[in-house]
């Protein structure tokens, strides 16, 4: 619930919703890739990517068949297989991106999506990313600047309220 004002998410009020309205909600309309991954760790980076399907009740050959193309399109082909305490901390960054992105929520909420990636690895992961999600829109939010260099609009919160915005161009030029 909003501390303030309503909230609307495709025209649906979400501040009054029930409980179990809003987790149908969250499971339909928005991705999430946490600050912490949230990685299963007995389950496969496949079957960690395919889970969210299960709870949408997408059948088990379509949800194999989008997981793996998901990890293929973020760079983790060959590691579909590794459970997460195989994996590095930027593979397990790109099972959290690819996971998000293989849902098909329109909406993509990001909390420090690159933190474990080096600027490199950053760079490279975001192309491929944001190529993927030109259809949808993504919240991101970082303490890097880099990360949202690519952002279409940028808001800067200075204790909770909104101190600058622009685009990643108009930021620089102010500083």
């Amino acid at each position: 619930r909003p501390t303030s004002g309503i909230y609307y998410l495709d025209g649906r009020e979400v501040g009054n919703m029930n409980e179990r309205d809003k987790a149908k909600l969250r499971n339909a309309e928005i991705g999430f890739v946490f600050q912490s991954f949230n990685l299963l760790p007995k389950l496969t980076a496949w079957q960690n990517v395919e889970l969210p399907l299960a709870y949408c009740n997408v059948p088990l050959k379509e949800r194999r068949e989008r997981a793996r193309e998901a990890l293929v399109k973020i760079g983790l082909e060959k590691r579909l297989h590794h459970t997460p305490k195989e994996l590095s901390g930027g593979q397990w960054q790109k099972v959290a991106l690819a996971r998000a992105y293989m849902k098909d929520a329109p909406v993509l909420i990001l909390d420090e999506p690159t933190a474990a990636l080096d600027a490199k690895a950053e760079y490279e992961v975001f192309n491929r990313f944001i190529g993927l999600t030109q259809q949808k829109t993504s919240i991101i939010i970082s303490h890097r600047f880099s990360t949202v260099r690519m952002a279409d609009r940028i808001l800067v919160l200075k204790d909770g309220t909104v101190h600058e915005e622009g685009t990643h161009e108009e930021l620089m030029q102010l500083k």
